[in-house]
């Protein structure tokens, strides 16, 4: 019985985390003014490979980069590392809704011109899901890195969240 308990606890965890990544990647197009249509469209597609890869631990960091159409350059990168420190017994849940929308207000509004797009980094081996491949990110070169900490927890599976900009 207890076995049963912890898988459908790591589930809710999964589905949980998974949730509040993609609406803080939500929140981060849209008060970056970015039109989060496009996001919202492949909710569903998104929604099945992090809920996938969380469930099998093969997903190691989410990423929104925000570029340039016209040079491909970056403009600003958004991570999400994750952190897998689940256990069974009890535990918090939480989304650090007020420190993202700070970060985000910090970082800047993008220019209307720009486009975005979300990568998954996982372990080797992962399995696959439909609509998602490998791919190359964008270059961070002549940016550095703003760490905000622990931005979404589950009973120890969690996310830390970081930004880049320009020097």
């Amino acid at each position: 019985m207890t076995t049963t308990v912890s898988v459908n606890t790591y589930t809710h965890s999964v589905t949980y985390v998974a949730d509040n990544i993609l609406r803080s990647l939500k929140e981060i197009i849209r008060l970056s003014e970015l039109n989060p249509a496009k996001f919202v469209g492949d909710w569903e597609s998104n929604s099945l490979a992090l809920r996938t890869w969380l469930g099998t631990q093969d997903l190691e960091k989410v990423i929104l980069e925000i570029y340039n159409p016209i040079t491909d350059a970056l403009i600003i990168r958004w991570d999400i590392d994750i952190v897998y420190g689940w256990s069974s017994g009890e535990g918090s849940f939480w989304t650090d809704t007020d420190q993202l929308k700070y970060h985000i207000r910090k970082a800047g509004v993008a220019p209307a011109s720009a486009s975005y797009g979300l990568k998954l980094i996982n372990k080797p081996g992962r399995p696959d899901v439909p609509g998602w491949s490998k791919g190359s990110m964008r270059s961070t070169e002549g940016m550095a890195r703003q760490s905000l900490g622990s931005t979404v927890e589950h009973h120890g599976l969690g996310a830390n969240s970081a930004y880049w900009r320009k020097l």
